[in-house]
């Protein structure tokens, strides 16, 4: 994952380098928006009991040291609905702040099939197979936002492929992330193009549907 999302960036024009840490760092033209790729760091984020492997964040002005937002993603991400939401920042022209309502998520996963919580049916919905869902709920300790107001609401997904069971991997946005960048991401996690992989997951290859490369 971390190569494809990294030469979508670099194609994008985006420089990038290796840190101290041995974590890639991938910084846009005007420096406002980066994206980390931190899996080789110890000290990593982990949300699920999953190491975090992407860290996207934009600020509004270079002379900011603080973030206005962050994305998480951990290990096991698809990487196209990183890639998705990758390029959705580098192609915005204001990286900090959002204009669109926390609706505009929705809409997109609800198109993709998906439908909506009995408890909470407009900002918390489920794939067909409920092995997957998406919510805007109060966010872990530890999601760095410039509201630093505690239980912020903020856009998290899964997949768990079993009830109970580990999981496959999650997505949290902090609460002040666009809600535009977020309904990219969420648009190609329910994109029904058939996508490449050498490595199926184990926990979910009997959902799958698998085609052989031409």
């Amino acid at each position: 994952m971390a190569e494809r999302v990294g030469d979508e960036l670099v194609a994008a024009g985006w420089a990038y380098w290796m840190t101290a840490r041995r974590t890639f760092f991938y910084a846009s033209p005007d420096q406002l928006r980066c994206a980390e790729w931190v899996m080789a760091d110890p000290l990593t984020t982990e949300l699920g009991d999953l190491p975090v492997a992407w860290e996207i964040s934009a600020r509004e002005d270079t002379a900011r040291a603080t973030v206005n937002w962050t994305a998480y993603f951990t290990r096991g991400v698809p990487y196209e609905a990183v890639a998705a939401f990758a390029l959705a920042l580098a192609g915005r022209s204001e990286p900090a702040w959002g204009f669109d309502g926390p609706e505009a998520v929705p809409e997109g996963l609800v198109a993709g099939g998906w439908h909506g919580d009995v408890d909470d049916p407009d900002f918390t919905l489920w794939s067909e197979s409920f092995t997957a869902c998406m919510t805007r709920a109060p966010l872990p300790k530890g999601i760095l936002d410039q509201d630093p107001r505690p239980d912020m609401p903020g856009w998290q997904a899964w997949a768990q492929p079993e009830v109970g069971g580990p999981y496959l991997w999650v997505a949290a946005f902090s609460t002040s992330t666009p809600h535009d960048l977020v309904a990219a991401f969420a648009a190609s996690l329910v994109c029904g193009a058939p996508v490449p992989r050498r490595v199926l997951p184990a926990s979910s290859r009997a959902r799958l549907t698998i085609r052989p490369a031409l």
